[in-house]
């Protein structure tokens, strides 16, 4: 009884945890496929004031953090239940009780966070609220480097709207600061005006007054000019920072030269994810050719047509200039290099240990003039029975040229995270594969590409380093299907599109089940293909000026010197304990 009173009291209540909650709760919205993304803009304030009661115990500012970032990260990455529930028969109380587990592990960082801040609130006051955006960026990155995932980070909120321009000066981790910049500077205004003028900005007190018509009432409260003025900068200064944030460059963009360099034929093609006999994998493979030679034989240009002439022509000249941008794109298809590209899928190719596949293959490219670009598990001569994850490409004349092998894997999905005398005893989703370690580039025309291979377009440091090689422009092979119709899907694209703007290249995703598109170098997502349904894109790649954002050149600086801020504030903070 004893020991329950004893941890009763050295936990938060229950108004505490109710606002990391309720923070969590707006913060989920904020996400695909709620896509509110305006809300993360606000979302943290109620963890702010929560933490602001509960500073005075790490352990209570802790448990208030981890609970709401485990709420949040439960409730935008419930989809992990999906495959084994479906696929491994799992029952779907232990599929959660798994996912609540390693949700809390991911929480445990906002948990971090909330310890950290809280020491820094209680000890440089309201002022000290205005660490928090360092300490956040802080602790994402650490989230990146110790766990290898940084899912959901807050910045990824804002992928399909426009803060997604400020990747190229400092990745995600940037656009999270500014995220959580703003949710500070709300939460300093507020204790600002409340320390000066004795009145909560979130209280009815201000709107009743004004409602009732006080402005006596409510001048009277607010007080001296002094305090008028402290009120009205504080409101004004937001204005001001939006403006200013808006200065900074939309992104140091690199432009494509006229020349097109080859066309690109991506097929989506909804290979299902069980149920596949022999029979139906030769009739799904075959499905894939004849769905890109269709396109190869009649391609349409209509749509981008369409809105490029709605960009330049008169509103009386719209079809005539639609039809002629057409005929120009069809011309220019017809004499351009061309490269079909496959998706990750169950498929299972294996290029060089299937010999009538091989065949297969170069069957296709021979008869219609292209390259081939697929996924396929090439073997790994290293080790005994290895392979890797690959992305291999084969020229017009079914020639094998270059092969990319994943460096990426993912987790307990294609390896185990663990020394090996253990990692044999845990099983893995798809297979056991081996690190590639070439970031090998593939020519497209006289552009070259890198390949991203699924999860891997989460890692910003791989299309950074094929940047800084020379690509032109990168590509995506992924393959969601085995997590359903669910938010994975717009939240995987979210990576890719932060990953076209970091490094200012487009990014060609071809998926499965969806959502393959064309995302350009701002990151705005074209010609997307609906999911769970077959079909193709036709798109134009050519070669890059080659200028390098911020981003490329420096890398995670940013993020880097949020650690170090971090560091030295905590070195102060302990220096001042020290003295006093």
């Amino acid at each position: 009884m004893k020991s329950f009173t004893a941890l009763k009291d050295r936990s938060p209540d229950l108004q505490s945890i109710s606002l990391a909650v309720l923070s969590s709760a707006i913060l989920v919205l904020s996400f695909p496929d709620w896509d509110f993304s305006f809300l993360a803009w606000f979302a943290l304030i109620p963890l702010f004031f929560a933490i602001d009661r509960t500073k005075k115990s790490f352990f209570k500012s802790f448990v208030v953090g981890w609970t709401s970032g485990t709420v949040f990260f439960f409730g935008t990455c419930w989809w992990l239940t999906f495959a084994p529930i479906t696929y491994a028969g799992f029952p779907s109380i232990l599929a959660y009780l798994l996912l609540f587990f390693v949700t809390a592990i991911a929480g445990a960082y906002i948990g971090l966070f909330s310890g950290i801040f809280a020491f820094f609130v209680r000890r440089f006051g309201y002022w000290g609220i205005l660490a928090a955006p360092v300490l956040w960026t802080a602790l994402e990155f650490l989230r990146l480097w110790t766990t290898g995932n940084n899912w959901n980070a807050i910045g990824y909120s804002q992928a399909f709207s426009a803060p997604v321009r400020y990747a190229s000066f400092g990745g995600v981790f940037f656009v999270s600061f500014l995220v959580v910049l703003s949710n500070s500077f709300l939460v300093f205004a507020h204790n600002v005006v409340k320390n000066q003028c004795g009145i909560s900005l979130i209280s009815i007190q201000i709107p009743k007054l004004i409602f009732q018509s006080k402005y006596s009432k409510l001048k009277k409260a607010i007080g001296t000019r002094r305090r008028q003025v402290i009120i009205a900068g504080l409101l004004f200064v937001p204005m001001i920072f939006l403006l200013l944030l808006s200065l900074i460059p939309y992104n140091v963009s690199s432009k494509p030269h006229s020349k097109v360099s080859a066309s690109v034929i991506a097929v989506q093609p909804n290979v299902p994810m069980s149920g596949l006999t022999q029979t139906k994998w030769i009739t799904l493979r075959r499905r894939q050719t004849e769905l890109a030679e269709i396109v190869n034989r009649s391609p349409s240009f209509r749509v981008d047509s369409r809105r490029q002439a709605l960009a330049d022509a008169l509103p009386n000249e719209v079809e005539e200039r639609t039809r002629f941008y057409e005929e120009l794109a069809i011309e220019s298809f017809r004499r351009n290099k061309k490269i079909v590209i496959l998706p990750e899928s169950p498929m299972n190719f294996q290029y060089d240990n299937d010999s009538e596949f091989r065949s297969f293959i170069k069957e296709f490219a021979e008869k219609n003039s292209v390259s081939v670009l697929f996924n396929s598990a090439e073997p790994d001569n290293r080790t005994t029975n290895g392979y890797f994850n690959s992305a291999v490409m084969v020229n017009e004349r079914g020639e094998k040229i270059v092969q990319y092998d994943k460096i990426y894997l993912l987790p307990f999905g294609e390896m185990v995270p663990l020394p090996e005398f253990l990692a044999q005893f845990v099983p893995t989703m798809v297979g056991r594969f081996s690190p590639g370690e070439e970031y090998d580039l593939l020519p497209f025309g006289d552009a070259k590409a890198g390949v991203m291979i699924c999860f891997e377009s989460h890692f910003p440091s791989l299309s950074r380093e094929y940047v800084r090689n020379g690509a032109d422009l990168l590509v995506e092979l992924t393959n969601d299907g085995y997590l359903g119709d669910t938010p994975v899907l717009r939240q995987h694209l979210a990576s890719a599109v932060f990953r076209a703007v970091e490094t200012s290249r487009p990014v060609i995703r071809v998926t499965n089940v969806g959502v393959t598109a064309y995302i350009n170098e701002r990151g705005e997502v074209l010609n997307e293909a609906g999911v769970y349904q077959e079909a193709t894109r036709v798109w134009t790649v050519s070669k890059s000026d080659g200028k390098q954002t911020i981003y490329v050149r420096f890398g995670d600086w940013f993020a880097l010197l949020c650690i170090l801020v971090s560091i030295l504030l905590l070195v102060l903070i302990w220096r001042r304990r020290e003295s006093e």
